[in-house]
């Protein structure tokens, strides 16, 4: 009634984002939101008095808290799997690089523009000045291979000299991240 549980999923989203750095890629809240059939009985117990003198030390119930939590990391454990299934890490490379090889042919991106993305997918992120020793090549043609990257929004950076890291374009979910959006 309060809106503790909001305030209880906010912190909660916010805590976990900073502690697993998962760049949001999951959420708790998605499963909450589809189980409120077992998270709203769950949430209300967390408010009831103890029911004996085993129940905890404070005036509310020890035993429905940790059912709460005990239910709150299942749907954890259950959303982590959730898009494990829809993202598939294990073939996320591949069909990053099978994205770039088909833009190199199409010459929409540089020759050896897919050398500097897997890097960077290897790595988790890539210094700029390493571009060039990367590609045995001058630093202007490292330049233009890392220009026409961040061009198709398959690498960012925070500045024009931070490192370069993948930036997963809603444009590219598509083919780099299938299933992830309805199609249309």
């Amino acid at each position: 009634m309060d809106g503790n549980g909001r305030v209880a999923r906010l912190m909660s989203h916010a805590m976990l984002l900073d502690a697993l750095d998962t760049g949001g890629i999951w959420s708790v809240a998605r499963g909450l939101a589809r189980t409120q059939e077992a998270y709203k009985p769950y949430l209300a117990e967390c408010d009831t008095p103890r029911r004996n003198d085993l129940d905890g030390r404070g005036s509310l119930s020890e035993e429905a808290l940790a059912d709460f939590t005990k239910y709150f990391l299942e749907t954890c454990i259950d959303q982590v799997k959730f898009m494990e299934g829809l993202i598939q890490p294990d073939k996320l490379r591949i069909r990053i690089q099978l994205w770039a090889e088909a833009e190199i042919r199409t010459g929409s991106l540089p020759l050896h523009s897919d050398r500097v993305l897997e890097s960077v997918l290897y790595r988790g992120k890539l210094p700029r000045g390493d571009v060039a020793t990367l590609l045995n090549s001058t630093d202007r043609h490292a330049r233009r291979i890392t220009s026409a990257l961040i061009g198709t929004g398959a690498l960012d950076s925070r500045s024009s000299r931070a490192p370069l890291y993948v930036a997963f374009p809603t444009k590219l979910a598509s083919r780099w991240l299938p299933g992830l959006f309805p199609e249309g």
